[in-house]
């Protein structure tokens, strides 16, 4: 079996089909052809879930909101990195968090979820799913799995946990959550009337530097703008798992429509092809910028999974379910708001964006932009604060990066300097 990273550049596809065209052209089409009747009465039922397929049976295509030539070879080939049974490609990232989020929970369900996640889940669990009845409970990564247990057994709702939802590492804090610990939660608040799901967003390590169903996960979920798109031109989420729970999946997509568009999915199956060499490149370049982060004087701290303690059991997680410290910096600079917000004002090469992932390196304040939803005791309870900024690298020189990054510091330590210059000057003026 070849790599994944050599299959991304023709699995699934079969050039015969499509004039001999070496790449996959765009099929701008609505609608597909029938040969027979009984081809479309076939095709229709299992769209809709009425069966399930045979062994040797493909869904065939039937209207681009249900499936699409350009939907079907990227969704086969992002199977490959999670050794996933199926994958479902949606529009954006919330568009693929938000139906997982509405297939598994009704009204009267309880969703565990870890904190911090991305501010639009956030809000969409506490807005949105308390407005129709879902109950919801947080819980950091300080807790222990007793407490958690604890938490909600107390609540009263444990009988219908139908979903424990995780993002790790934490967006923006890096935070490490155990895939399996949650999955034996999950477990415990099973029955034989209600599974409770797990899903993981994996967004943070994109495919290549965590498998979480290996890890125990029912569901991965992926904001695919990030490192799968790469290139800041596309928006796009991911669902994937086994072929039960993606049939839901899907049959909800179709009536939801949300499914991503066949130039969104061109662009995807283009960008599929260099994104190990992307990540990799992002990595080490991540890693020469905490060196040079962990040495200057005007950072306090630095959350990056390559600087966890050697002796801590947050260590042992992060060797079990990651095989890089990934390209996603956070860092403390010394000072509130106004240190953090000079800084990022000062940055010429970085861009001062949200987003991640991309081939260009982006950098935000999250207590202001992306995690603003919060609410302020929640933001310090898990480290949100005013000096925190969040550094996605990229694939530049990492001498360039090192070197805007470093002017940007020197710009703080400046306003520093002016500020002893003008005090020292008002007190000469009084003497």
């Amino acid at each position: 079996m070849k790599h994944p990273e050599s299959l991304m550049m023709s699995h699934g596809y079969k050039p015969e089909l499509s004039e001999g065209a070496v790449k996959p052209p765009i099929f701008q089409t609505s609608t597909f052809a029938f040969r027979t009747a009984e081809e479309g009465k076939a095709y229709f039922e299992l769209a809709y879930g009425l069966r399930k397929k045979d062994q040797t049976e493909e869904l065939g295509l039937i209207y681009s909101r249900i499936n699409n030539p350009n939907l079907q070879i990227l969704e086969e080939r992002l199977c490959l990195w999670d050794k996933a049974d199926e994958c479902a490609v949606f529009e954006s990232g919330m568009s693929a968090i938000s139906t997982v989020l509405l297939e598994f929970l009704k009204p009267g369900d309880l969703l565990l979820y870890s904190q911090p996640v991305y501010g639009g889940t956030d809000h969409f669990i506490n807005y949105f799913l308390n407005e129709i009845g879902v109950y919801t409970i947080g819980f950091t990564p300080s807790q222990s799995k007793d407490e958690i247990i604890e938490m909600v057994e107390k609540s009263g709702h444990g009988s219908r946990l139908a979903l424990v939802y995780i993002e790790t590492p934490a967006n923006p804090t890096n935070d490490l959550i155990d895939i399996e610990m949650c999955r034996s939660i999950a477990d415990l608040f099973s029955n034989e009337d209600k599974k409770a799901y797990l899903a993981v967003d994996n967004t943070y390590m994109g495919p290549l530097w965590s498998s979480p169903l290996a890890h125990g996960a029912d569901i991965v979920v992926y904001s695919a703008t990030k490192y799968i798109g790469g290139h800041s031109d596309l928006i796009a989420g991911a669902v994937l798992g086994n072929s039960e729970i993606m049939s839901r999946v899907k049959v909800l997509r179709t009536f939801l429509g949300n499914m991503a568009s066949p130039h969104t999915c061109w662009l995807l199956l283009r960008s599929l092809e260099t994104l190990k060499v992307r990540m990799e490149q992002q990595a080490r370049n991540a890693q020469q910028v905490v060196e040079f982060l962990e040495e200057h004087s005007k950072i306090d701290k630095i959350h990056y999974l390559g600087c966890i303690d050697k002796n801590s059991k947050n260590y042992q997680l992060y060797k079990k379910q990651y095989s890089s410290p990934g390209a996603m910096i956070a860092f403390e600079i010394k000072g509130g708001q106004k240190e953090a917000f000079k800084f990022l004002n000062s940055l010429k090469l970085i861009k001062l964006a949200v987003s991640l992932g991309s081939t260009e390196s982006l950098v935000q304040h999250p207590a202001t932009m992306t995690h603003v939803g919060l609410t302020d005791e929640l933001k310090a309870e898990i480290g949100i604060n005013q000096s925190l900024i969040r550094l996605s690298v990229g694939v530049e020189h990492a001498e360039d990066l090192i070197s805007d990054i470093s002017q940007g510091l020197e710009a703080v330590n400046l306003d520093i300097e002016i500020s002893n210059l003008s005090l020292k000057s008002a007190l000469t003026q009084l003497i």
